[in-house]
């Protein structure tokens, strides 16, 4: 099942030593030293070179010696954005450019003042969206649905040198209290955004191919969008070379409550990104429970 443990990798210390060398000498030379970051995670991760392998090996079916090449290549494209996201949040977004693709679905989108879901993925860095959309004057909040399983000593030490975040966090939780916070947002004319490609242990799940082979989705994001009647749109921030990103909007049509219709909808859309940005996959775990 793709079921993730909300752990991600990493130290406080080691993301101190970017910080340091991402202010002192920028970004390239944060890149540089990633070089042997991702050589430690490629030789030593095993658990997460084998979820990744599959993925390039048996979903998009290269042969084994360049699927070994792209598991290097992901794990440093992965530490990019990484690194792209630190440098942005602390205010080194004029180092970046940045292009748009169907911006105008979300300036209609905040026209109709009925707020809108988006769904996107964990793919590219959609984490910079807020810092993206500033740059052209659209004013509006951002809410974040999450859970708060990320280890709190990196999100707090991260949290303490970015600027402050104009995206609202809606917290998961047993007492099902987001949803009243969704609704509130919404009513408030606001953006509430999920991720759709993970799922955890206990929560309501759904089941769809994706690049050919079964998986597991969250429920959640798919039941809320196909219930409520507001716009629906497919986003994406994707890195390319040279400091460079690219958002991405498509508007999803979607019938009312016809979830398993929205999330192959969704699937489609992550497939085109992942055709065009095939090392921009960052579920670095069995997310097709392939690898019993």
């Amino acid at each position: 099942m793709s079921k993730w443990d909300g752990k991600s990798k990493g130290t406080v210390l080691g993301y101190r030593i970017f910080v340091f060398l991402i202010k002192k000498a920028g970004v390239k030379a944060a890149y540089v030293l990633l070089y042997f970051v991702a050589s430690y995670y490629f030789l030593f991760l095993k658990k997460s070179n084998k979820a990744i392998s599959y993925y390039f090996r048996e979903r998009l079916k290269y042969s084994h010696f360049k699927s070994k090449k792209m598991v290097f290549k992901s794990y440093y494209t992965f530490g990019q954005t990484i690194i792209d996201k630190i440098s942005i949040s602390a205010g080194m977004r004029n180092k970046f450019t940045y292009e748009f693709d169907g911006i105008e679905i979300l300036k209609n989108l905040l026209a109709e003042k009925k707020g809108g879901v988006l769904i996107s993925a964990h793919i590219g860095n959609f984490e910079i969206a807020e810092h993206f959309l500033g740059d052209i004057d659209i004013d509006f909040q951002i809410n974040l649905v999450t859970t708060d399983l990320e280890h709190s000593a990196i999100k707090n030490y991260l949290e303490s040198v970015a600027q402050k975040p104009t995206v609202k966090f809606i917290i998961i939780s047993d007492d099902m209290s987001h949803i009243f916070e969704i609704n509130a947002a919404l009513a408030n004319n606001e953006l509430v955004c999920f991720t759709g490609d993970r799922y955890f242990e206990g929560t309501k799940s759904l089941s769809e191919k994706i690049l050919g082979e079964e998986a597991n989705f969250p429920a959640g994001p798919f039941l809320i969008a196909s219930r409520l009647k507001v716009p629906v749109v497919f986003v994406y921030v994707m890195k390319e070379p040279n400091l460079h990103y690219h958002l991405y909007a498509r508007e999803a049509i979607v019938k009312h409550r016809d979830e398993k219709g929205l999330l192959k909808a969704y699937i489609e859309s992550v497939e085109s990104m992942l055709a065009k940005y095939p090392l921009q996959w960052f579920n670095y775990f069995d997310f097709w429970n392939q690898l019993k």
